[in-house]
């Protein structure tokens, strides 16, 4: 029988080259708190469960790398806008798929993430 995970993905890593600059885009963007742990690494608090962190690394040349597609609070218009008004780049449109709508950006350091509004 094949395995069947309740969760195919269960944590998310995001390398970046400035943890305090990453840690403050992204709780703009996803409006979620950030806060260091004890590792060093600065973790997203989503919704009281922990889902990946943000870590001191080499990210993938801009765009190149995998799409994390992340939950937004409010609409993905909302969420695309706090990503300009934080220095990110919006790379396609809204997109609406059966489960929800998502739009693509790169955060401050190239990597490639969704934005995701649950229907």
């Amino acid at each position: 029988m094949p395995f069947k995970p309740e969760n195919a993905v269960v944590w998310s890593e995001i390398p970046v080259t400035n943890l305090n600059r990453a840690g403050a885009f992204y709780a703009e963007v996803l409006q979620c708190e950030m806060r260091p742990d004890q590792t060093g690494t600065m973790v997203d608090i989503i919704a009281d469960t922990v889902a990946g962190h943000l870590y001191l690394g080499i990210p993938a040349p801009s765009g190149t790398g995998i799409t994390l597609h992340l939950a937004v609070q409010g609409s993905v218009e909302d969420a695309l806008r706090r990503t300009k008004t934080a220095g990110g780049t919006v790379v396609t449109p809204i997109i609406t798929i059966p489960p929800g709508r998502f739009a693509k950006i790169l955060d401050l350091d190239g990597n490639s993430i969704g934005l995701f509004q649950a229907t």
